[in-house]
């Protein structure tokens, strides 16, 4: 499972001129499953994020976490964090899981972060046509793969 922190002032999902779910200060996190992933990526990466110090302390080091300061987090499913590059100029998902697959494994990733955050996480469309809006601070921007833990 790889997955792209993005540390933001605000955040918000929309589909169809409609905000399906909005943050302030928190993670806008973007979600790839790949195929071979399964509850011990989640159960790897979800304390991971929550607990993750990317956020400034009173002294302004990056010392606190999204926990600490009882900011939101938005999770989307992003197929396209699987991309092979490798050959050509178009891209390929091979890598990304199949949407049976990937669908239920991304709403227990979502339950997961609700359940180490104690409130609930705002989430996308799985598979809609979404847009997504960020100002993100700092920036700090983080990618993780729960397959390169060490």
């Amino acid at each position: 499972m790889r997955v792209i922190l993005q540390r933001v002032l605000q955040a918000s999902v929309t589909i169809d001129k409609k905000v399906v779910s909005e943050i302030g200060t928190g993670l806008l996190i973007l979600v790839g499953v790949e195929e071979g992933d399964g509850m011990e990526d989640i159960d790897w990466l979800a304390p991971k994020i929550v607990r993750m110090r990317i956020f400034a302390d009173d002294d302004g080091k990056m010392n606190r976490s999204v926990q600490d300061i009882d900011g939101g987090i938005i999770a989307v499913s992003q197929f396209t964090l699987h991309a092979s590059t490798k050959k050509g100029n178009r891209p390929s998902f091979l890598r990304a899981a199949a949407p049976t697959i990937s669908k239920p494994l991304y709403d227990r990733f979502c339950i997961a972060l609700e359940k180490e955050l104690g409130k609930p996480v705002g989430r996308g469309v799985f598979g809609a046509d979404m847009r997504i809006s960020l100002i993100n601070d700092g920036p700090v921007t983080i990618s993780m793969d729960s397959k390169n833990r060490e």
